[in-house]
C-alpha cells in the first residue's frame, strides 16, 4: 500500500467497523448516493444507495451476534479521482435463527474521490462456489434495466 492510498484503507476500515457492529448510518457514508451493488442473493443487482440500506439493515436484522469481520489479502489501486480494491472477507457470528455461519466471500469496490472525500462507487460480492453445486444459483435471471 502506498501513501496515496492511505485515505482509501481508511474508507475501507470504517466500512468493515460499520458492519461489525451493525452500523448502517456509519456504512452508508461510505457509499455515493448513486452507488451500483451486485449482491450474492436476489435482486443480485442493486442501484441507488436507498437500496442498498434497505438490503443492508434485512441482513443486519437477521444477526443475534455482532458480525465477525476478517479481512485478509486487501489490495489497493488508485490513480488520482478512482481508486479499486479486491480482498477476501470472512464473515462469521450467530444469526437469530441460532444458526453459526462462518464463511469466505471474494469482494471488489470501485471508488470515486469527491467533495465529500472517497466513496464507494461499485462493489461486487460473490462466494467461491463448486460449480456442480451452484447450478442453480448460476441459472438466476437478474432483473434487466436499461442502460
Amino acid at each position: 500500500m502506498t501513501a496515496n492510498t492511505h485515505d482509501v484503507k481508511t474508507l475501507l476500515d470504517i466500512w468493515s467497523g460499520a458492519i461489525r457492529q451493525k452500523d448502517i448510518d456509519r456504512l452508508m457514508q461510505v457509499y455515493a448516493p448513486d452507488i451500483v451493488y451486485f449482491d450474492v442473493v436476489p435482486p443480485l443487482r442493486l442501484t441507488g444507495a436507498d437500496a442498498v440500506r434497505r438490503n443492508f439493515v434485512r441482513w443486519f436484522d437477521s444477526w443475534a451476534t455482532p458480525i465477525g469481520v476478517e479481512i485478509r489479502d486487501r489490495v489497493i489501486f488508485q490513480n488520482g479521482e478512482i481508486a479499486a480494491a479486491h480482498m477476501l472477507w470472512r464473515t462469521n457470528g450467530t444469526q437469530k435463527t441460532g444458526r453459526k455461519v462462518d464463511y469466505w466471500i471474494r469482494a471488489s469496490v470501485s471508488l470515486q474521490r469527491s467533495e465529500r472525500g472517497w466513496r464507494i462507487t461499485h462493489e461486487h460480492v460473490s462466494p467461491p462456489v463448486e460449480l456442480p453445486a451452484a447450478a442453480k444459483a448460476v441459472e438466476r435471471t437478474p432483473e434487466l434495466h436499461q442502460a
